[in-house]
């Protein structure tokens, strides 16, 4: 009797592993440009919100000192219509005040 060695596959071989990289590094060129785009769409929503709520701020301001005419960061933050984490995060993103009218 002829013992036949039986070969035991285990592991992958190179063709395998090669579409298998091929296969993730096509899923990363399409995921990282993806989420560029995300952080760039939440940056200009968290800067619209920002401006929201600074501009009912102002409002909020302007109605509660009717003979102010005119209300900067300043004034908001020292009466308590903004925190000074608000003031930076808008001063950060751009948003300025004139004619008590929020603007980018």
């Amino acid at each position: 009797m002829k013992k036949t060695l039986k070969k035991s596959k285990a592991g992958f071989t190179l063709i395998e592993m090669t579409i298998v990289l091929f296969i993730i590094s096509l899923l990363i060129l399409i995921i990282i440009p993806n989420l560029t785009n995300q952080r760039k769409h939440a940056q200009s929503v968290h800067t619209s919100a920002m401006s929201s709520v600074v501009q009912a701020q102002i409002d909020a301001y302007t109605s509660q000192h009717p003979t102010v005419k005119s209300v900067g960061f300043t004034e908001l933050s020292r009466d308590g219509y903004l925190t000074k984490k608000q003031v930076k995060e808008a001063k950060d993103e751009g948003l300025k005040i004139a004619n008590n009218e929020v603007t980018k």
